[in-house]
């Protein structure tokens, strides 16, 4: 029999320590998490808000969430499957269905902390680029750093979707529109960037759907 090296020893094996369960379920990513959940020193015991966007196979879910030791506490959610109530009976996780969601889930958290009337969001959907903190208002806005758990944050993703539609219902969530569907980066260096609003409004009234279900009808009726 041929000698093999022990690469890992007894006393290896007694001092392993096992990764936290979620990471071992492959639900948390505790690195970005620490640095949204991390809390400055002068600022203990202050809540740090954030505004969770999770999708499953059949609908989108926003919370309002902050941290405390015995885990997170939500103040304030909202489920695509509540547009039913809306008027939207069907397509609860397309980006329409998103944008919609992340809107009500603004609107209950405001209204939860006395707010709604003080800060109204936009008016007008346009699809233009809107921060609630540029406008004057004798008190500051309420703020959420974005959580979007293990999705890849790619360009016109159905999370910004929920974003804007939070953003446009008054809460102030740090963002840029580079992810935006509509964006262009700049093709040469000294160039500005391109954002085409009237595309990115297209896509939060459910264009790109009506346009698919069209050419359906016309191909395949059946379907």
């Amino acid at each position: 029999m041929a000698f093999v090296k022990v690469l890992k020893t007894a006393a290896y094996f007694k001092r392993f320590q096992v990764q936290k369960r979620r990471r071992r379920e492959g639900k948390t990513d505790y690195y970005a998490r620490r640095k949204m959940v991390r809390q400055d020193k002068n600022k203990f015991n202050n809540r740090k808000y954030r505004f969770v966007v999770r999708f499953t196979n059949k609908r989108c879910i926003t919370q309002v969430v902050y941290a405390t030791l015995r885990g997170d506490i939500v103040v304030a959610a909202a489920a695509s499957n509540e547009l039913t109530d809306f008027g939207i009976p069907v397509g609860h996780k397309n980006y329409a269905a998103a944008y919609a969601t992340g809107l009500l889930c603004a609107r209950r958290t405001l209204k939860k902390f006395g707010l709604d009337e003080k800060f109204k969001g936009k008016e007008e959907l346009d699809g233009e680029e809107y921060h609630i903190e540029d406008e004057e208002n004798e008190q500051r806005p309420f703020k959420c750093i974005l959580d979007v758990g293990l999705r890849r944050t790619c360009v016109g993703h159905r999370m910004w979707g929920a974003l804007k539609g939070a953003v446009d219902g008054g809460l102030h969530v740090p963002h840029s529109c580079k992810n935006f569907p509509g964006f262009k980066p700049a093709e040469e260096k000294g160039q500005e960037s391109e954002y085409d609003a009237e595309a990115h409004k297209e896509r939060i009234f459910g264009s790109h759907v009506k346009e698919y279900m069209e050419m359906l009808q016309e191909e395949d009726p059946t379907k």
